[in-house]
This record gives structure tokens, C-alpha cells and sequence, in this order.
């Protein structure tokens, strides 16, 4: 099973389940068995992926986070802590996504990191415009909830063309952001030019809104490939991490839009 998505791709294809396809392979219990008898699986099975699994660990995650930005936020850390969370949460990341095992704690440990940043970065921007936190959070949910039903419905379909469109976008994309880091130590930040800073902080937050049907795709076809409980893990931490990046996004939009009041 291939996966398109740039956090979850490590989870799926480079695990041993890269040959497993529901659309190929044959799905009967036999087949299913074979695979989780196998010694790579039994050594980390404790049972099949569910939705709720998935559920449950991006729930414990989103607890870690949000007492620990809870935290942040009431004690105003600054730019020490801001710059800890983010450095440490990306550091973590990048280990979680290459890591050949799950790692709950280290991935627990991203989720404590990136609510100190987020935390701390949410009080900073509520400081310059009073009210924008509790819009982005509204903003964050919407999409997510818009993007699951579309999702559902069946309105909005993974194809490789679609999936072609993401990650070209998502490349041109990273490309302006480290532009854009460049030239803020010069004072030329692209998202201070006006209007075309605000189109590319839009594109940025529809961009990390559609990854979120890239997510619900991976996650719906590691269930159905029969991944182990444990890889439920990794796919809410692939969902956490889109999710803080649309959240970002949608606090940059916003404060573009505030600042030109």
C-alpha cells in the first residue's frame, strides 16, 4: 500500500506493508492471517488498526498539546519558550517520520512541544489582535469538519492525478516559505507584500486543508489493509501534523486580514 502523504508515507511504505494492496491482493482472513504471523508482524501486533484507535490516539494527543499550550498561553513564556517548542517539535517530527518502529512517547513528546510553541505563538498574536485565536480555532475546525465530510461524501476523491496536484503545490509551496525565511532576516518577508502575501498564506491554509483528505485517505486504507493497532500511532500523528499546519496557516491569514483593517 503507497501513501501519497509526506508524514505518513514512512508509516506505510517503508514498513513492510508496501506490497500489501487491498486492490491487488486477495482479502481473506487467510491472507490476513499469514500476514500477522509473520515475525516482523507478531513482534509488534497487539491487533488490528480500527477508526477508533486512530480516534483515541489523536485525542490523547490533542490533550498533551492543549494542556501544555494551556500552560504557555497563562504564562506568556516568549520567544525562548516559542523558539524551543518549534525547534524541539520539528526535531521530533523528523524522528517519528524516519523511525522504523512506533515511538508513542517520542510521539507524545511532539505533541508537548508543539503546544508550548503553539501556545506560546497563539498568546503573542492574540497580544497584536485581541480575538484571533478563538477565530482560528473556529476556522481550524470548520475546514476539518468540511474536509472530512467532503471526504465521505465522496465530493472530494484521492486519485493520482489529485494526489500529483498536492504534492507539486506543496513543493512550490515550501519553496516561497524558505524564500520567504531568507528574506525576513533582510526585512522582505513575502508575507508582508500586501495583497500577494495574503494569496500565499490563503494557498498555504487551502493547502494544508485538502492534505487533510490525503490523511483520511491513508488512514481509511490502513484499516482496510489490516495494519496493526500500533500503526494507529503514527496515523494520528500524521493527522496532528496537518492539523497545526492548517491551524497556522489560518492564524497567518488572519492576522493579514486584521492587519489591513
Amino acid at each position: 500500500m503507497r501513501s501519497s502523504n509526506p508524514v505518513l508515507g514512512r508509516a506505510f511504505n517503508q514498513r513492510g506493508y508496501a506490497a500489501f494492496d487491498p486492490k491487488t491482493t486477495p482479502e481473506t482472513d487467510a491472507a490476513l492471517e499469514n500476514l500477522y504471523n509473520s515475525p516482523a508482524a507478531s513482534s509488534m501486533r497487539t491487533g488490528r488498526m480500527t477508526i477508533d484507535d486512530v480516534v483515541t490516539r489523536t485525542a490523547i494527543m490533542f490533550a498533551v498539546l492543549v494542556t501544555v499550550g494551556g500552560a504557555a498561553w497563562t504564562l506568556n513564556l516568549g520567544g525562548g519558550a516559542l523558539m524551543l517548542g518549534l525547534f524541539g517539535g520539528f526535531a521530533l517530527a523528523m524522528v517519528n517520520i524516519f523511525s522504523k518502529s512506533v515511538k508513542p512517547a517520542l510521539i507524545l513528546a511532539y505533541a508537548g512541544f508543539q503546544g508550548l510553541a503553539l501556545g506560546t505563538l497563539s498568546h503573542l498574536y492574540n497580544d497584536m489582535f485581541e480575538g484571533i485565536v478563538s477565530q482560528a480555532i473556529m476556522v481550524t475546525i470548520c475546514a476539518f469538519t468540511g474536509m472530512l465530510f467532503a471526504y465521505k461524501s465522496g465530493r472530494i476523491r484521492v486519485t493520482p492525478k489529485f494526489t500529483k496536484v498536492l504534492m507539486t503545490a506543496l513543493i512550490g509551496y515550501v519553496v516561497l516559505a524558505l524564500v520567504s525565511f531568507v528574506g525576513s532576516f533582510f526585512g522582505a518577508s513575502i508575507y508582508n507584500m500586501g495583497g500577494f502575501g495574503l494569496i500565499i498564506a490563503t494557498g498555504g491554509m487551502v493547502l494544508a486543508a485538502f492534505f487533510l483528505i490525503l490523511d483520511f485517505d491513508q488512514i481509511q486504507k490502513g484499516i482496510e489493509a489490516g495494519l496493526p493497532e500500533q500503526e494507529s500511532w503514527r496515523a494520528a500523528f500524521g493527522l496532528m501534523v496537518t492539523i497545526i499546519w492548517l491551524y497556522m496557516e489560518v492564524l497567518r491569514v488572519l492576522s493579514i486580514l486584521r492587519g489591513n483593517d
